[in-house]
């Protein structure tokens, strides 16, 4: 049986594109095995949001030349949709998928192999009109499904290469997301997370007037349905309608991901933002008035394009007022063919470095304070992983718990009572 192996770099997006693939293998009766071993066809799938995550893709494919050097090197995903010319040159690289048609995927290893030569198969993503319609054939091994219902991006912030990378707007038929959905719940899966590139954005290509809160309600009629958890979402694109349903449906978890990236109001409007901090805080407000308990969570940039260090300053105080309960940190990164790698004053790598510091200090503060605030309460935990008798998992508002456990409990929901701080998160006794 030929043997495949897979390795995913990137956003969760990323990781359910890789699930996908790995089903079209499965089904042509190839064996899935570790990437860190000896496999016939390697796939990388990569990412180009930063240049890390080009270099690391790069350091991938040659690992898996060095490992099997007869082996057929399959590249896809965001870098090699950006940059198919630079993979190309890459030597031992035999396919390259970017980030569409990706359903030809295994057809294209086998041509490649049968005739022995290189097969680039990368169109124009911008000319992209119709969602990727892939089913889920393999069910992976994890606690939680990352379910794609969105793909796309249409915001061309100024740092951003995925508009670039992912082409226009389109959303997942209303019928295939169920149908899905249906799959995971019949396999056993305790919690789907929805996710796309541009997951607010759901319905907006014009599909049957649908908008993203009809997506979670088709999902949440699902029998068996455990929990939902939403993906990164546009702080503008927040609904009273989403709102409300979070209110109403404790099955939809009250954690929410909106992207500040700055805050500072002449930084956002230099990054293509479309909202001010006074916004942004007006809508926070109002989200934890109608959602007891929400955890708000944010991804920051620091060192964008001149950011001096008072606005940086100015910035930290108004993300520490905003209270988050976990603070994702990106050191600006340049990316050609953006807007923002060509702005003056750059910042220098050594005052990102010091900036970067300087915030996951009160990120780590401000996780604290949260998750504080639980001790004493019982919720419920899917747990995942187990090392030496701790389990941990997470709650509905994404804070990580530890309890005494085995391996037999991972996959599925327990109450657990809540009692001190422990590690990233807290310790609990399971009360079920």
């Amino acid at each position: 049986m030929t043997q495949v192996a897979f390795t995913t770099l990137g956003c969760k997006v990323n990781q359910f594109e890789t699930e996908v693939i790995e089903g079209l293998f499965k089904q042509r009766g190839y064996e899935i095995v570790p990437f860190s071993g000896k496999a016939d066809v390697y796939v990388i799938n990569t990412c180009s949001v930063t240049h890390l995550g080009e270099k690391k893709s790069r350091q991938l494919i040659r690992r898996a030349t060095r490992i099997n050097p007869e082996a057929t090197i399959v590249v896809t995903g965001c870098y090699a949709q950006i940059a198919p010319d630079k993979v190309e040159a890459i030597s031992g690289v035999d396919v390259i998928v970017g980030t569409q048609d990706r359903q030809q995927i295994v057809d294209l290893v086998e041509d490649a192999i049968t005739n022995n030569l290189q097969v680039k198969a990368v169109d124009n993503i911008m000319n992209a009109d119709q969602f990727e319609d892939i089913p889920l054939f393999h069910i992976p091994g994890r606690t939680r499904a990352f379910l794609k219902i969105q793909e796309g991006c249409t915001n061309f912030c100024t740092y951003c290469i995925i508009p670039f990378a992912r082409g226009p707007l389109r959303s997942r038929p209303i019928g295939s997301v169920v149908a899905e959905a249906e799959k995971m719940v019949a396999a056993g899966f305790q919690e789907i997370v929805l996710t796309g590139i541009h997951l607010g954005a759901y319905g907006r290509d014009g599909v049957n007037n649908l908008e993203l809160t009809d997506a979670i309600k088709a999902i949440l009629n699902v029998n068996g349905l455990m929990r939902l958890r939403l993906g990164s979402l546009e702080s503008i694109e927040i609904s009273n309608s989403l709102i409300a349903l979070m209110h109403s449906d404790k099955r939809l978890c009250p954690h929410l991901h909106l992207p500040l990236q700055s805050g500072n109001d002449q930084i956002l409007l230099r990054m293509n933002r479309h909202y001010t901090t006074s916004e942004f805080k007006q809508l926070i407000d109002g989200i934890r008035k109608q959602v007891d308990d929400i955890a708000i969570s944010t991804d920051i940039i620091v060192g964008f394009p001149g950011e001096t260090r008072v606005m940086f300053e100015e910035s930290l105080v108004f993300i520490e007022k905003m209270q988050f309960a976990r603070i994702h940190i990106f050191p600006y990164s340049k990316r050609a063919g953006t807007p923002a790698a060509g702005y003056p004053e750059q910042v220098a790598e050594h005052e990102k470095k010091y900036r970067a510091h300087q915030l996951q200090l009160l990120a780590d503060k401000a996780a604290e304070i949260f998750n504080n605030r639980f001790i004493g309460q019982c919720v419920d935990v899917l747990f995942e992983g187990e090392h030496s008798g701790v389990i941990d998992g997470l709650a509905g508002n994404y804070i990580r718990v530890y309890a005494s456990g085995d391996h037999s409990m991972h996959g599925q929901l327990h109450r657990v009572r809540l009692e001190r701080v422990y590690k990233d998160g807290l310790w609990g006794h399971i009360t079920n």
